[in-house]
């Protein structure tokens, strides 16, 4: 008789845990969609160069987002590990090219324990450029 109500408090954690992880995904695709307003998405590509990156930034649970020069940004969602992507992680890659690709794993270090927490394996690098409007000249 125990083991029914076990089960029962099992399935509504399970249930509590999905849910609770969903929210944080629908704030970092809202977040997202705020990184990626007045851009244009371009054709996915598989590299982009280390040279080329000014900046990333994590958005929770949902993708990094590398700055480049001029007006691009490159939008990656890790084909695995999004869920672990949390700001103020630093994003740690090795490779022995002179890109970042998406056969790359970059594992994420908690800078405040200074342990590492995970890592993503990276998909696809989405560029979105800023749409050029005719009333400001370009």
């Amino acid at each position: 008789m125990r083991i029914i109500p076990s089960i029962m408090l099992s399935a509504a954690l399970t249930a509590a845990g999905v849910q609770a992880q969903a929210a944080p995904n629908e704030k970092g695709e809202a977040k997202l969609a705020k990184e990626i307003e007045g851009r244009v998405a371009g054709k996915p590509v598989s590299c982009i160069n280390f040279r080329d990156i000014r900046s990333s930034r994590i958005i929770d649970g949902t993708a990094i987002v590398y700055e480049t020069s001029g007006r691009k940004i490159y939008v990656n969602r890790p084909t695995s590990g999004a869920s672990f992507l949390r700001k103020g992680d630093a994003l740690v890659t090795r490779t022995s090219l002179s890109q970042l690709c998406n056969v790359d794993i970059v594992r994420l270090y908690d800078t405040t324990a200074r342990f590492e927490r995970g890592s993503v394996g990276l998909g696809q690098f989405v560029p979105y450029e800023k749409v050029k409007s005719a009333a400001n000249g370009g």
